[in-house]
Parts: C-alpha cells; structure tokens; sequence
C-alpha cells in the first residue's frame, strides 16, 4: 500500500514537472479568486451607502406625502416610521427632528459638487454663483414640486421656520469646507468663515422674508435669480 501511494506521488509530480502550464493556471485561477473576494469585501460598503440613501429618501417621500394628505401637525414621526417601515428609532438616525425631514435634502450634496467643477480661477463667491446655476439647471419637475412643497412648510410651519436658522449654521460649515479646500487654507480660516457666512447671509435675505410668498414654480425660479442677483451685489462689494 505504501509503494502505491509512493508511485502515485511520483507520477503526481512528474505531471506537474511536463505541465509547468498547469501550475500557472491554478495560480492564476487562486489569483483570480483572491482579487474576486478582495472586490467582494470593497463592495459591502457601497452596497450599505446606497441602501442609506434608498432608506433616507423614503423616509422623507413619505414624509411629504403625509404631510400633503394630513397635514404637518397631525403627522407623527411614529406615522412616517410605519408608512416608511422603518422603526422609529431608524427615522432618528437619518433625521434627529421632523423638522430635519423638511430642512435637510440633496441640495448641500448638489451644491459642493457643483463647487467642486469650478474652475480654481474663480473666486468664491463667483464659484457658488455658477455653482448655485448649475444646481438649479439640474433639477427636474419633481425636484422643483418637492423644493415647493418643503419652502411652503418652512414658511408656514414655526417650528419649521424656527429649525431652519440651525440649518443655516450647519450650512456655513458646509460651505467653509468647501471654500477651504479651494484656497488651500483651514475651514476655521477668519477669511473663508467670514465669506461662507456672507454668502449665507445674503441667501437667508432672499429666501426669508414670510410675508406674500407663494409656492408656484415661477416664484421659485425668480427666488434663484434673486439670490444670484444678491450674490453678484456681494461679489461687486455691495455698492449702493
């Protein structure tokens, strides 16, 4: 038996000595399931980000519906989380107020893109000027319905309207970042925080006044050209 086993290893290797091309195919073929389970364990983390997003955007589909159908008062989170099926606790980890449901969209995401294809030659606010261009010319008519039905509560709801002064704070540090790494310089720099809050603030003096709005698609699209037109009064060092 053991003579057996001995003949059977001998021309087990003499094989693989008149096929060396043998050999490289399995080592090609390990390779190739090596790097197959190396791309599988970078795909996890894609997989989770894009179901992140289907779960944040049907949080906040249904959340508008509701709100359309019920009214903002009468819906719950519990309400959102049920029509969403998502427990309550999941709706806070994508949204920590119902008013953050109102406030917090793509757009941040749209607009550093956008600011990010600027040429370097731009200064920063002629940068967020064509970047604000370039958002707006990217929405759809679903996109602008929703920007109408959410503008509506924030001009209409308190709490709403009262969350939104601490989106505009976040915003600025959004925005600082984005200026930071166009100059080169740190986001807590003197100069790129006062020139994120004077772009903020000139976009609050449009998008702020309560009184006499409306929400149909042309007093939208005359808000952007407004906060266009302030942006440009900023970058001429606001002469009057």
């Amino acid at each position: 038996m053991k003579a057996a086993r001995n003949g059977q290893n001998e021309e087990r290797d003499r094989n693989a000595r008149r096929e060396p091309g043998a050999a490289r195919r399995l080592v090609r073929a390990e390779g190739s399931v090596t790097e197959m389970l190396s791309t599988s364990q970078d795909r996890p983390d894609g997989l989770r980000e894009r179901k992140k997003a289907r779960t944040r955007a049907a949080i906040r589909e249904h959340a508008l519906r509701l709100f359309r159908e019920n009214g903002y008062q009468q819906t719950t989170v519990e309400k959102i989380a049920e029509a969403a099926e998502v427990s309550p606790s999941t709706f806070f980890r994508y949204f920590p107020t119902k008013e953050d449901v109102i406030l917090q969209d793509d757009m941040d995401t749209r607009m550093i893109e956008a600011l990010e294809q600027q040429p370097p030659e731009l200064g920063p606010i002629a940068a967020v000027r064509a970047a604000t261009r370039q958002v707006f010319a990217s929405y759809t008519e679903a996109d602008l319905d929703v920007i109408r039905q959410t503008t509506a509560l924030t001009m209409t709801v308190p709490e709403v309207r009262a969350r939104a002064m601490d989106e505009f704070t976040r915003t600025i540090a959004v925005i600082s970042e984005a200026l930071a790494k166009r100059a080169g310089r740190p986001a807590d720099d003197l100069a790129v925080r006062a020139a994120a809050g004077a772009i903020i603030g000139v976009i609050m003096s449009i998008t702020m006044p309560w009184t006499g709005w409306s929400s149909d698609r042309q007093n939208i699209e005359d808000m952007f050209q407004r906060i266009d037109q302030a942006l440009a009064l900023l970058e001429a060092g606001l002469p009057l």
